[in-house]
């Protein structure tokens, strides 16, 4: 595999951007070796700047759950483009995807477009404070919520790829006001809630965790954090950032039936562009400015690109038989890697929930953040090379989700699948 271009261009972007990216997880400092720099995708694939050409479970990190260069968006995104690319104005634009959002996800009665998911979170949590007039919250470690100061505490994600799940330039006092807690296990945060008795303004998890790898919640943790919300006053967050449009039609709170009380959506509802979304109840969203008096902006919120390409998108995967499909595939290919570990006796946890699915080279059952650390991440660095080798990318990192797509044919599974085994037999 050739990889000269990528190698010059990464030397020339560390003398121009920290690192050499733009986002840590991408410098493929976990799994060794330097980043190859993409040149363009079309469906499954991905050909980078040596003209070599891979099998795609990274999806953009999710969104791309119709694959690279969909046809119906890129036609709905040149249309657009005609008209201009932002106006910092209401478009009808705006209300359509809305109305598609409320349809799908009945529970965001009232939404508000952002410009991405950190936007979405930390947007969520204020509105969260300012509704209950309460100022701590609680998350979970291992949940990557984006990179707002009070979120990036024991955080998953690029932070733990790069051993630094907390990070300078935190101030204590942020920190202080957010309150740990261990993922599926719910004494632990019935125990936190009644040591901080009418303190506690939210409750905010990702339903799927899919930044510490896939981990699915236990039977009762999604439902009893809803009681015990309710109980207390507290406000439930569900961050589908990952897991909109990706678990299911309707998200994880269709699939495990749990309504949360606000949802945070990122880039799949703008078909990759950079968008996101929160929204929920209309008496908590009824507060938002200027409708209420909680602040909350952005010049290139609604903007029509993102707009036009989320339409598009969702129009899509709301066609019949769209997710029995992506289900049916991700499914397949989850059994055919948990065969060959099976079978080479090496010891794994492995998950998939709708068409987000990944594995950890593991002695135990991956539940929680804490035994995701468990995990042999140098192991997983040498099969990551050596399935890259084979032209199939997958995550650079252990402690992250893999993505199937619409586009993912029976070819490329039955591809991947040999490729899972060889890479076993080299690294084993």
């Amino acid at each position: 595999m050739m990889v000269s271009k990528s190698k010059a261009l990464f030397a020339q972007a560390k003398t121009l951007i920290p690192g050499g990216v733009n986002s840590p997880v991408r410098a493929f400092r976990s799994v060794g070796g330097e980043p190859l720099f993409i040149d363009r995708g079309a469906g499954s694939r991905l050909w980078d700047v040596d003209g070599n050409e891979f099998i795609d479970y990274v999806g953009s990190w999710g969104p791309l759950v119709l694959g690279h260069a969909h046809p119906e968006v890129l036609a709905a995104l040149a249309e657009t483009m005609k008209k201009g690319l932002s106006f910092g104005a209401p478009i009808e634009m705006e209300i359509e995807l809305a109305r598609w959002i409320n349809r799908l996800v009945p529970s965001m009665e009232m939404v508000r477009m952002v410009s991405s998911g950190t936007e979405a979170t930390m947007s969520a949590i204020r509105v969260a404070r300012g509704f209950t007039g309460r100022d701590k919250i609680i998350k979970f470690t291992g949940c990557y919520h984006g990179h707002a100061d009070y979120l990036l505490v024991k955080a998953g994600s690029g932070a733990t790829t790069l051993g630094a799940p907390d990070s300078p330039g935190v101030p204590e006092a942020f920190a202080a006001l957010t309150l740990l807690c261990q993922y599926n296990n719910l004494a632990a945060v019935q125990e936190m809630v009644e040591s901080n008795s009418g303190e506690v303004a939210a409750i905010i998890v990702e339903p799927v965790a899919g930044n510490m790898g896939v981990v699915a919640p236990g039977p009762g943790f999604l439902q009893g954090l809803r009681e015990l919300c309710d109980k207390e006053g507290i406000l439930l967050i569900f961050d589908e950032v990952m897991t909109g449009f990706r678990v299911s039609k309707g998200g994880a709170q269709e699939l495990f039936h749990v309504e949360p009380d606000l949802t945070t959506l990122g880039k799949v509802i703008g078909g990759g562009m950079p968008v996101g979304a929160y929204g929920g109840r209309r008496d908590i969203m009824s507060q938002v400015s200027p409708a209420g008096n909680i602040y909350q902006a952005g010049t290139l919120s609604g903007n029509p690109m993102a707009m036009a390409a989320g339409i598009a998108t969702l129009k899509v995967l709301d066609r019949p038989g769209f997710y029995e499909d992506l289900v049916q595939k991700t499914t397949w290919l989850k059994n055919e890697m948990q065969e060959a570990l099976t079978k080479k006796g090496v010891p794994h946890s492995i998950t998939s929930v709708g068409s987000m699915f990944g594995f950890y080279f593991a002695k135990e059952k991956v539940d929680s953040y804490e035994t995701a650390l468990k995990c042999d991440a140098a192991l997983y660095g040498k099969y990551f090379r050596e399935m890259l080798i084979r032209g199939i990318y997958m995550a650079p990192s252990a402690y992250e989700a893999a993505f199937m797509s619409a586009a993912h044919s029976e070819a490329d599974l039955e591809k991947t699948a040999l490729a899972f085994k060889e890479s076993l037999n080299q690294i084993l």
